[in-house]
């Protein structure tokens, strides 16, 4: 027995729809979840419209049901795009987000000039920033830190998987702890949830605590990691670490206690959204080119 695509793409997207999904963000999962059991590309199958064999049929309805219990649906299908990059992800791993995109165009206006060698990635989860990194200079190596071992085997595999393997290394470590040697560009996606707060039920029940919340202020990391960044950076280097929404003006305070310039690069959204920290105290500006 054989399902349609096209009527299977309709009750999917109904039932999601009825899961709070808007229509759009429905429809899109539902397409997703189907080209992944048929191992296709989403827009091939779109256009192909193949039939659904039965267990397919089965497999996509069984995914349907774990999306509309709040399952992300890059861990439903293993994998997530970033920077143009396909990357595994799990739950081992935050969902890479378009939003953490602007840490990597910030590094880029900053290197307009010239590239870096030797890039850090403090808390690396899929390898995501480091991957993106290695990607846009090719002469550059990385080394990716993070005290989770799940989250180091998923890193490493994405580094195997985009061919960026010999370019870099993972390093099981609490942060700064255990680094020697100084960097071109330092990255970072801490951690930066306040504890407690309230968080859409595929984000809070399903991706690593320890990679969402940071205290009660959700500052804690900031201020571990921004008085450690002079000690990190080569001559010239910068680092630049993705704050969440209305934490800019205390990642700031701390650079200036630290003896560091910030500099804000806001997302598409306008929300500043990447802190780029250098040496030397001083006043706050948009990064060259920034946004």
């Amino acid at each position: 027995m054989t399902d349609a695509a096209p009527a299977l793409l309709r009750w999917a997207t109904t039932i999601l729809s009825g899961a709070g999904s808007s229509s759009g963000t429905a429809r899109l999962d539902a397409e997703t979840l189907l080209a992944h059991v048929l191992g296709m590309e989403r827009l091939a199958m779109l256009a192909a419209a193949p039939p659904v064999e039965g267990p397919q049929s089965l497999a996509f309805r069984l995914l349907v049901e774990r999306r509309r219990r709040g399952e992300p649906v890059a861990y439903l299908v293993g994998h997530r795009e970033f920077w143009s990059l396909r990357l595994m992800v799990t739950p081992d791993v935050l969902v890479p987000r378009p939003d953490s995109e602007t840490l990597i165009e910030a590094a880029l206006d900053w290197f307009a000039a010239r590239a870096p060698s030797t890039i850090l990635d403090l808390g690396t989860g899929s390898g995501a920033l480091l991957l993106a990194a290695l990607s846009e200079w090719p002469g550059a190596w990385g080394l990716g830190i993070d005290r989770s071992p799940g989250a180091l085997a998923v890193a490493s595999a994405n580094a195997q998987a985009t061919g960026f393997g010999p370019r870099a290394a993972f390093l099981a470590s609490d942060w700064e702890s255990g680094i020697s040697g100084r960097f071109d560009l330092v990255l970072s996606n801490p951690p930066y949830v306040e504890a407690g707060a309230a968080l859409p039920p595929d984000v809070g029940a399903h991706e690593p605590p320890a990679a969402l919340f940071a205290g009660p202020d959700g500052l804690s990391a900031y201020r571990r990691l921004v008085p450690a960044i002079s000690g990190l950076l080569a001559p010239g280097g910068v680092a630049i670490l993705e704050a969440g929404v209305g934490q800019e003006g205390a990642i700031i305070a701390l650079a200036r206690t630290a003896g560091l310039r910030a500099r804000v690069t806001a997302d598409l959204a306008g929300r500043p959204r990447a802190i780029s920290l250098t040496a030397g105290a001083g006043g706050l500006g948009k990064a060259p080119g920034g946004r």
